[in-house]
């Protein structure tokens, strides 16, 4: 992010449900310390009861900022913490793919100014990409999609509405509302 004090590093913290492919993505800091990182993992927890996902395990790295406190925060919930092998990216090809995507379709986008800049395209993404983009391993449904897709039939394009977030960024068809 930029400031007036130069070009400053500002970090997020990502989950991933695995079975669902829904993504949170937690508020950003510019000092992410195990404090933070242990707030961030009990406000996912909430998230994640609220949407009714349950979980057996989490995998992490090996980050300093991952603390026994945060581990706790999962371990009280039942959770095992499976820590990868250092340098083994591929162990979270999931997570990190999804980085990718959040870098290549959508941060790299924009010059970001504030930390709440940061959080707003963030929040507007994880929504797009939890409520309306396709996910190719779900039969091309998004991840908060549960109910069976209805019978192909052909549609009129007046009956399509297109829409369009963060400039232009992310645009997503449905049908009118009848």
């Amino acid at each position: 992010m930029w400031t007036a004090r130069g070009l400053v590093d500002v970090y997020l913290l990502v989950f991933l449900h695995l079975g669902s492919r829904r993504v949170w993505i937690s508020p950003s800091t510019v000092q992410p310390d195990s404090a933070w990182v242990s707030l961030q993992a009990r406000n996912f927890l909430m998230v994640a009861e609220d949407m009714s996902l349950s979980s057996e395990y989490l995998m992490r790295d090996n980050d300093a900022k991952f603390s026994r406190q945060f581990d706790d925060v999962f371990k009280t919930s039942g959770i095992e913490i499976t820590r990868t092998v250092p340098m083994s990216p591929n162990l979270r090809a999931h997570v990190e793919r999804f980085i990718q995507t959040l870098k290549f379709e959508c941060l790299n986008k924009f010059v970001i100014v504030a930390e709440k800049h940061l959080d707003h395209i963030c929040r507007i993404w994880s929504r797009h990409y939890n409520e309306e983009r396709p996910h190719s391993s779900r039969d091309h449904l998004p991840p908060n999609f549960t109910a069976p897709p209805e019978e192909a039939t052909t549609i009129r394009v007046s009956d399509i509405v297109c829409t369009s977030k963060l400039g232009g960024v992310i645009h997503s068809c449905s049908r009118r509302a009848a």
